[in-house]
């Protein structure tokens, strides 16, 4: 292998890929990146195709997690050209009787709102508030660093007592409906909980759902859910643009046909087209497992128990995704008294919970729960004064046994299907926001096969590299007895979100990859005769 010679080659050029590259390079290694797509960053892309003057996030595109992230924060991409905005409201969720549960970057705000509609809910926020002042970080930090997560972890337990110890943990342990139910009295904090939780496939009714409820709430008060000014594909770029200002070397259209293994180390790759490029210290690779074991590295080369078990990995469900150009805002029936950045679609805790036991059950939902953005409401750059660059996607079962609506969806996601689902999704925003369909310049529908296509990680429109249920996380992620970025091969690293902690655009797993991958160089060093 002599065609080319780093220290390392990322598979990937996803937000993790660049994390890992960035900090490969931040410790003085070469670097090359190399990604299949024409364009790099993953699932974090911005485009014009719905509409000349509209820019639409492909995929992601509200960012909390990176705000919060030790990993990306680091790299002061502030410096490279990113620029944050925010909407004047966090989250909105519209209710069937007009009013509005509102999640305000002031807190006070917040609670103020929650008052108005059950009386104590608003210092109830407050005091939850208050914990997450006190633990947060360190939960945040013990959430995206390598596991065991011993510093954070320690940080965390020394906080334990202040925020009322076991009973604490209990609730974060608690189902998202539970939790709601247990320290508020009225809905609107209850539907922000759960909401909140149903970005990921934990069932609401589960444990480890109220864990994620709290958290991207409690992110929505402390650091907001920004957005990149430009496009989500800003974010992405500065991290290109930090790399390439260090020496690093990135290459689009240049897909990776197989990771080299010799005498049990990872010594490099060879692209589709045949050429070898050498990795000198470590490959690290920002793909999807299923990519990877089997895939990127033959069976051969791999213990018997891992491919073993790979066939238990379970994918989280499908995407369908809908981009709208509107000539003016959403006509929302009852407009919010804060326009929101993100907004949610369920008439009640319950009927969210019913739509995603639908999805876990096989069948697509009659009422799909819908996460939407209104992006020109968040960043003013995205499309015209007046008008709206919005979108809405909702979960799909990765295979499908039937349609709980009206029988018309097959499950195929051809054109037919896709154009089908989007359909009720419009008819669903269509009943809060009457005209909402006579305001649509441009529609685009992503499928689950569009999704995968446009990046080979979506593998099946999964957006978060594997199910974020408990049976495959932490030790469990991506097969049990792991949990760290090391694979089984010398020198080669998963850096995707299907390594702990899983998906999310935060960097954890690139930034963890790296940080082995440093480690493992140094004590080779020490150690020559291993």
């Amino acid at each position: 292998m002599s065609a080319g010679t780093h220290d390392a080659v990322v598979v990937g050029a996803g937000p993790n890929g660049l994390v890992a590259a960035n900090r490969l390079l931040d410790a003085g290694w070469s670097v090359v990146v190399l990604e299949a797509q024409e364009e790099l960053g993953g699932a974090v892309r911005s485009d014009s195709a719905v509409h000349p003057d509209f820019v639409h996030d492909t995929f992601s595109a509200f960012y909390p997690l990176a705000a919060t992230s030790p990993a990306i924060q680091a790299f002061r991409l502030e410096d490279h050209g990113l620029r944050w905005r925010h909407a004047p409201a966090v989250l909105g969720h519209p209710r069937p009787d007009r009013s509005w549960a509102i999640l305000h970057r002031d807190r006070y705000v917040t609670a103020s709102l929650m008052d108005e509609q059950c009386a104590g809910d608003g210092q109830a926020w407050l005091d939850t508030c208050a914990e997450w002042d006190r633990i947060g970080d360190h939960l945040v930090g013990a959430l995206l660093s390598p596991f065991p997560p011993v510093r954070a972890g320690l940080g965390a337990l020394s906080k334990l007592r202040s925020v009322g110890g076991l009973g604490f943990i209990q609730s974060l342990l608690s189902p998202a409906v539970e939790l709601g139910r247990s320290r508020f009295g009225g809905e609107i904090p209850r539907l922000l909980l759960a909401g909140n939780a149903g970005h990921s496939d934990i069932p609401l009714d589960s444990a480890g759902s109220g864990l994620m409820g709290l958290l991207l709430c409690m992110l929505g008060q402390t650091v907001g859910y920004p957005v990149p000014e430009g496009g989500a594909g800003q974010l992405t770029q500065a991290l290109a643009r930090r790399i390439r200002s260090l020496g690093g070397e990135i290459r689009c259209s240049t897909r990776v046909d197989r990771v080299v293994v010799g005498r049990g180390r990872a010594t490099g790759v060879v692209t589709a087209a045949g050429e070898p490029i050498e990795a000198g210290r470590a490959v690290i690779a920002d793909v999807v497992a299923p990519h990877l074991y089997g895939g990127l590295v033959r069976a051969e080369d791999l213990p018997a128990r891992t491919m073993k078990a790979m066939r238990h990995f379970q994918l989280d469900p499908s995407t369908v995704k809908v981009d709208w150009a509107l000539n003016g805002p959403v006509p929302w029936a009852s407009p919010p008294s804060h326009a929101a950045g993100t907004v949610h679609v369920a008439d009640s805790v319950n009927q969210m919970t019913e739509a995603l036991s639908q999805v876990a059950a096989h069948a697509v939902p009659a009422e799909p729960f819908l996460l939407c953005g209104q992006m020109t409401t968040s960043d003013p750059t995205r499309s015209p004064a007046g008008t709206e660059a919005l979108w809405a996607y909702t979960h799909v079962p990765q295979s499908v046994e039937r349609d709980a609506g009206d029988a018309t969806i097959r499950g195929d996601w051809d054109r037919d299907d896709c154009e089908r689902f989007a359909d009720r999704m419009q008819a669903r925003l269509e009943k809060l926001a009457p005209g909402f369909t006579n305001r649509v310049l441009a529609r685009r529908v992503l499928g689950p096969r569009e999704m995968e296509a446009m990046d080979a990680n979506l593998l099946g429109g999964a957006i978060n590299g594997g199910t974020s249920q408990i049976h495959q996380e932490l030790i469990f992620r991506p097969i049990p007895g792991t949990a760290r970025a090391e694979t089984p091969i010398r020198d080669l690293y998963l850096g995707s979100a299907s390594a702990h902690p899983g998906g999310g655009v935060h960097g954890a797993p690139g930034m963890n990859a790296a940080k082995a991958a440093i480690i493992h160089a140094r004590l080779q060093r020490l150690t020559p005769w291993r």
